[in-house]
């Protein structure tokens, strides 16, 4: 194209090949945390930046996106999108349809849907300072659930989330890990809700400060005071208003008010759509402010006594917003994965961040696409054009695979997802929110980079563990698209 950035590609390539060679000839070994210095590095084939077969000019979307025949091509219009969620709804078991429970849970069901997550640990645990959680503890937490107070049979109740929630294994916010010192995978954290989820309300705990929350993509217990009850007709009517705003943005916080402090500072993620109310009076301030900066915006919140209540609020003009779902181009996959590009990884929406399967599903949600929340449902929902590897497959055969790889394909493997941002010299390139990478340098010794965030990489030379480089332990590729 003429750019100074596309001149330097022919070089890119040339180093990509030497690194995608080191690593086809070479076996994989145990991964290490290795820095070398920045001198050391460019001498064993590693780029300034520190990761394999990435320089700086590669760290933003306009890069990728120069590269597309057609970026702006529509993959799935509208109606396609909606059919594809109609499939995931009607075949995933992983996606709850809680519209149409019936108005009366059996406690079989309901322990049923506590016991799938909630299950005893026997394995080490640690806590923040490195300390063993006793085994009293971990049994205080199983009585925590209470389950002998579950009812023989109960009303199905509502509510909807108000505040960012975080999703726990246990009514608690102790944090464990599996290795002492080791702090960033709270092994108690499932996931996160979004501001304006519909959920049922199962249980609640021995102490009563959490309820046992089941909502469309996944169940787990979550603090009472992010949740409003309401009836059930509200909870669906706020999701299917018209018009609407889409967060496009990575987030967007509506306006801070101290007159209605359940609206305020409310932070909402890629994705996550709020009813407009694009009539609102010129005359008639919105909590105290004149609105003309901002998109008058209706909010839920939770008031004195726990029930669902709607407010108008305001988000700024400046957010990253859209009137609609963002069109699922491969330019726009492009420009919403690299929105986060940076951010800290966060284990089960931990950090007030994302995990690899959080970030994928927010991508393609701002296009109004559905995922299942986990990677393990994720590679596996027949929702999607899916591609299953066959673990007899040899390296040839995957690499054959891979090279035919589309903007926008996610790439499974056990415990992780990337999705394709692009090729250089046919292979393709990923974005993915990781806490690291291991890889061999064209001298043959290993690299492990702790990335710990959204990050781009290539994928044919990364590493998996001792014995396989990451492409032979690929189990399925999901195509959102025909």
């Amino acid at each position: 194209m003429g750019t100074a950035s596309s001149r330097r590609r022919p070089t890119r390539r040339r180093a990509l090949a030497r690194c995608i060679a080191a690593s086809l000839l070479l076996p994989g070994l145990l991964s290490l945390s290795l820095f070398a210095a920045p001198g050391h590095a460019r001498e064993r084939g590693i780029p300034a930046t520190g990761v394999i077969g990435i320089e700086e000019g590669q760290l933003n979307a306009d890069y990728w996106i120069r590269q597309q025949s057609k970026p702006d091509a529509v993959i799935l219009d509208a109606r396609a999108i909606a059919k594809q969620n109609a499939r995931l709804a009607e075949l995933d078991p992983s996606v709850h349809d809680i519209e149409h429970l019936p108005a009366t849970l059996t406690r079989e069901r309901v322990r049923g849907w506590i016991e799938a997550i909630s299950q005893p640990r026997d394995e080490p645990l640690f806590d923040e300072h490195g300390d063993d959680v006793p085994a009293s503890v971990l049994q205080g937490l199983q009585a925590d659930l209470a389950l002998d107070k579950i009812p023989a049979q109960q009303s199905t109740r509502y509510g909807m989330v108000v505040r960012r929630a975080d999703l726990r294994t246990y009514p608690t916010r102790l944090r464990v890990f599996n290795a002492r010192g080791d702090i960033d995978i709270d092994r108690f954290q499932e996931s996160a809700l979004f501001p304006g989820t519909p959920v049922t309300v199962a249980h609640e705990s021995r102490d009563g400060t959490y309820w046992f929350v089941v909502s469309p993509l996944y169940a787990a217990w979550v603090e009472k005071d992010r949740i409003a009850l309401g009836d059930k007709a509200p909870v669906f009517a706020y999701t299917r208003k018209t018009p609407y705003l889409v967060v496009t943005g990575a987030s967007a916080r509506s306006v801070h008010t101290p007159e209605q402090a359940g609206v305020s500072d409310v932070q909402l993620e890629m994705g996550v759509r709020v009813p407009l109310l694009a009539d609102w009076p010129a005359d008639q301030p919105v909590n105290g402010q004149h609105y003309y900066s901002s998109h008058v915006i209706e909010l839920p919140y939770r008031d004195a006594d726990g029930r669902l209540k709607f407010s108008p609020a305001l988000l700024p003009r400046t957010a990253d917003t859209a009137g609609d779902y963002l069109p699922l181009t491969q330019a726009n996959l492009v420009r919403q994965g690299f929105k986060f590009f940076g951010e800290r990884y966060g284990w089960g929406h931990s950090y007030n961040t994302r995990d690899c399967s959080g970030f994928v599903s927010e991508i393609y949600r701002s296009f109004g696409v559905q995922l299942p929340r986990n990677t393990r449902d994720q590679a596996v929902s027949p929702a999607y054009n899916r591609i299953d590897l066959d673990e007899k497959l040899s390296h040839e055969e995957r690499l054959k695979i891979v090279k035919t790889l589309e903007v926008g394909d996610l790439i499974y493997i056990p415990g992780h997802v990337m999705m394709v941002v692009g090729h250089e010299g046919g292979w393709p390139y990923v974005i993915h929110d990781t806490t690291g990478i291991t890889f061999r340098d064209r001298t043959g010794d290993l690299t492990r980079v702790h990335l710990n965030g959204v990050s781009v990489t290539p994928l044919v030379p990364l590493l998996f563990n001792k014995e396989q480089p990451t492409v032979d332990r690929i189990t399925s590729i999901q195509r959102i698209r025909p």
